[in-house]
Formats: C-alpha cells, sequence, structure tokens
C-alpha cells in the first residue's frame, strides 16, 4: 500500500519530501544555536562588521560541517532514535533514508563545509571546525554517551565550537573573548539537555542512554543542572566585566540570567516534565536572547 502511495505521488513532491528528509539528518534547529554564537564573536573580534562574505561563508561552512556530525551521529545512534519515541520519527530508524546513503551526504558535507572555510575563514577556522566534528562524533558519540553520565558535559564542548571558529575567521588567531564564549557554551549545554531528558521521562532510559536524570534521577538532574545554569550566567557577565557591551550588556545580561536561574531552580523545587521543557526552552531563549545582546552592543 505505501508503494502504490508513493507511485501516485508526484515526482517533484516526493524529491521535495526526500530532500526535507535528508535536511533533518542535520538537526538544523541546533545548527540554528549553533551559528548564532558564530557571528557575536565574529563582531566583537572585528570591532564591528566584519564583512558580509567572511560572515556568509563561516556560517555556511560551519552549518555544512556541523550538520555533517550530525547526520554521522544519526547514523551512529540509529538503534537509540528507533528507541526512544522522541525520536523514532526520524529518517533512519523509520527506513526513509539509507544507512549508505545517510554517510555519502554526511561526507559531502564535511568536505566541503570544510574546503569552503579554509579558503574564506582561514585554516584556524578550517582547523577548529574539524576537531569539533572530531569531538562530536568520536568522543561524544562513539566513546561517552553510552558509557559515561558525563556524557553532556564533556562532549558538549563540541557545540561551544563555533564563537572559538568565528573569532579564528576574522583575525586567525584565539583571544580571551571568544574564550569566554566558548566557556559560556560549554557550561550552558547540561542544563539545556538534562531539561529535555527530564521532559522526555522514559525515552532515554528505554534507550539505555545513561543521562543523569536516568542513572541519579530528576532531582539530582535538577540541581546539577541549577548548578551549571549559575556558572553559565557568571560566565556570560564577564564579558561586559572585561569591558565588552559595558553597563548595558551587563544590566540586560544580569536580567535574562536571572529569569533564567528562576526556570532552573524551579525545576529543582518540582523536578517534573512540564518545568523541565520550561527550562528547555528557557535555555535556549537565554543563548539565542544573549548572543542578540552581545551582538548588538558589538556593531553600536
Amino acid at each position: 500500500m505505501t508503494t502504490d502511495v508513493l507511485r501516485s505521488t508526484p515526482v517533484a513532491a516526493r524529491s521535495l519530501k526526500v530532500a526535507g528528509d535528508y535536511a533533518s539528518l542535520t538537526k538544523p534547529r541546533i545548527i540554528e544555536l549553533l551559528l548564532v554564537t558564530t557571528v557575536p564573536a565574529m563582531l566583537i573580534a572585528a570591532g564591528g562588521w566584519p564583512g558580509g562574505g567572511l560572515v556568509v561563508a563561516t556560517l555556511i561552512g560551519g552549518a555544512a560541517v556541523s550538520g555533517s556530525a550530525h547526520a554521522t551521529n544519526m547514523v551512529i545512534d540509529r538503534d537509540i532514535d528507533a528507541a526512544m519515541t522522541r525520536t523514532a520519527h526520524r529518517p533512519l530508524p523509520s527506513g526513509r533514508i539509507s544507512t549508505s546513503g545517510a554517510l555519502v551526504f554526511a561526507v559531502a558535507l564535511l568536505v566541503g563545509g570544510t574546503a569552503l572555510l579554509l579558503a574564506v575563514s582561514g585554516g584556524l577556522a578550517a582547523a577548529l571546525t574539524v576537531a569539533a566534528w572530531l569531538h562530536y562524533v568520536l568522543i561524544y558519540t562513539v566513546w561517552l554517551k553510552r558509557r559515561s553520565v558525563q556524557n553532556i558535559v564533556i562532549g558538549g564542548a563540541a557545540g561551544a565550537a563555533p564563537p572559538l571558529i568565528g573569532w579564528a575567521a576574522v583575525t586567525g588567531e584565539l583571544a580571551p573573548p571568544a574564550w569566554v564564549l566558548f566557556a559560556l557554551v560549554t557550561l550552558w549545554t547540561p542544563t539545556h539537555f538534562w531539561a529535555l531528558a527530564v521532559g522526555t521521562g522514559q525515552d532515554y532510559a528505554r534507550a539505555q542512554v545513561p543521562m543523569l536524570p536516568v542513572v541519579r534521577g530528576p532531582l539530582v538532574a535538577a540541581k546539577h543542572g541549577a548548578v551549571y545554569a549559575t556558572a553559565t550566567v557568571a560566565t556570560a557577565l564577564l564579558l561586559p566585566v572585561a569591558g565588552v557591551g559595558g553597563w548595558p550588556l551587563a544590566i540586560t545580561t544580569a536580567l535574562l540570567g536571572a529569569w533564567f536561574l528562576g526556570r532552573a531552580f524551579a525545576l529543582v523545587g518540582d523536578p517534573v516534565p512540564e518545568r523541565a521543557w520550561r527550562l528547555f526552552h528557557a535555555s535556549n531563549a537565554f543563548l539565542a536572547g544573549y548572543s542578540v545582546l552581545v551582538a548588538v552592543t558589538a556593531l553600536l
């Protein structure tokens, strides 16, 4: 019956659906959050707008390599995705895309994105991007995810690389503000993913992934998440303390951080999925909002 439906579907519509499935392998929503931390670093490094061509090339190259890492992650974790309600519909566990097709797609994105970064953004930016790919695929996905309760704490550093990449693309080197942004995203990641794990209930338990809420329980995960959220906000305040953005960035960061911390500590008081989802969305909003604040103050 499925075959008959596919045959009756216009070729263009089927092609669009296949393209959408391949695009979903890259985890676009995660890429958006990664890229939003790239631009502020570029603006601070340049002391203003670094040039449209450089920004676009760095974002496209970074998105391609990040998408490759995510697609490779989906190939390796296709058994985990099949066991989890949240991810069972993805193209690989549902059989809409073959493993070989996903791997070819991942390799093409890795090669193309790296080549673009090397040509336009420089050798250091390209090297940092490849290092982030290796960290995410080999250290997080292959080594840590199925073995350690600290999987996302250590593995999250891969997602913190974009500020370093953006800074390197502008200056060809790294400087303290780039490392502050790197530390911020690294510290932000555990709160974000533990909130997701609490919110999805038994999904990770069914897949036998030792996320902190599975091994130690939602309350312990909430407490640890609140500690990391506090460290994240404190790190965010380091930029204005160091003279980036001044008092406007300090005040707006403090207000945004207070709201984020409110969500984090609310989960400690009542570690249920509903509050976990609120913290998850608040973590997204905090990172995006802070990045916008930094970008605006850098331009002004």
